[in-house]
């Protein structure tokens, strides 16, 4: 009995410290401020790394890597935008103007880590000797799919401001999440998994295993097509370079894979849920002032810790040396 009662009192305290927060001016500047400053380290950090590239191999035009780098530094700076001037923004009429200025920046990051997928699944696919020429269509397809309906919503909502639109909208966000977690689970599992499997009963093999990480993870994200011809995924020999020799402390892992399916799945997922919710429950929305806490532990677990961890992750430069046989994807 007495137990019960410490944890009702225990649940009412967290209660009214959470009410208070809420409603308090003051947090509700410090959260959104913290927010816009975390924001603007991320987009400084992908706009940094992006220039570090360009200096490293200004031969090339805009590669995969550039392209998700310069995404980050856009999306990170949105938000730190959106974020500073946060009493204007979540107070814009009409509010479809709030909306677009909080989903379009969601929008771009499900755009720059896709590409991570698409890449991924370039990989397996030719790996596997499957057709992998329509994969960039898809994406594509995918992508101006997700950005028509989402105007369309938009539209609609100027037209006629309309609760249940708006809560379609959050439904389609939460699917548009889902679709991105799953993409990450199918093709981050089965080329971790197809990684784990490569046969390593020599030295000679385990040699050839770092060479694909390496390629997969450095010349794949800057650009170069025919990175899996030369590293010879399912054909014999693997075609070993200078360059690759002269760089031994730069291969990575095989967790490389799997940590950034883990981060982005996870990401994506919560995501997904968060958004479901709030479409449902006005008391679980985002899109609102009142609501700094729950802001805070969105953003900072779907998007922010997220865009830090994987660009940690893929912190490395590409070699400056690069064989004449490797392209940029146009």
């Amino acid at each position: 009995m007495r137990e019960s009662f410490w944890v009702r009192e225990e649940a009412y305290a967290l209660r009214s410290w959470w009410d208070e927060i809420n409603e308090s001016d003051k947090w509700q500047d410090v959260i959104f401020y913290f927010l816009c400053a975390a924001y603007a380290v991320v987009s400084a950090v992908a706009l940094v790394q992006l220039i570090r590239i360009q200096l490293r191999v200004p031969e090339y035009g805009w590669t995969t890597q550039k392209i998700f780098h310069f995404m980050n530094f856009v999306v990170n700076g949105v938000r730190a935008v959106v974020f500073g001037f946060h009493t204007d923004i979540f107070l814009f009429r009409p509010r479809v103007c709030t909306l677009v200025l909080l989903d379009l920046p969601g929008i771009l990051f499900f755009s720059t880590y896709t590409l991570l997928v698409l890449f991924w699944a370039e990989i397996y696919h030719q790996a596997r000797s499957l057709p992998a020429d329509k994969l960039k269509f898809i994406y594509i397809f995918i992508n101006c799919a997700v950005y028509i309906i989402q105007i369309c919503i938009w539209i609609y909502l100027w037209i006629n401001d309309n609760e249940v639109v708006e809560s379609i909208g959050k439904i389609f966000m939460a699917v548009v999440s889902f679709v991105a977690a799953l993409g990450f689970l199918i093709y981050g599992g089965r080329l971790f998994v197809m990684l784990r499997r490569f046969p390593i009963e020599s030295k000679g093999r385990q040699k050839k295993l770092h060479e694909v990480e390496w390629i997969i993870s450095f010349c794949g994200l800057s650009g170069y097509r025919s990175g899996l011809d030369w590293a010879g995924i399912g054909r014999d020999p693997v075609k070993i370079t200078s360059d690759l020799q002269v760089w031994p402390q730069h291969v990575p892992r095989l967790d490389f894979v799997g940590y950034v399916t883990a981060i982005c799945f996870t990401c994506f997922l919560i995501r997904c849920i968060v958004v479901g919710l709030s479409a449902f429950d006005s008391s679980e929305s985002l899109d609102v002032l009142d609501h700094p806490i729950l802001n805070f532990f969105y953003y900072m677990l779907t998007e922010i810790l997220p865009s830090g961890l994987v660009l940690y992750i893929l912190r490395k430069l590409p070699p400056k040396r690069i064989s004449a046989q490797y392209h940029p994807i146009r």
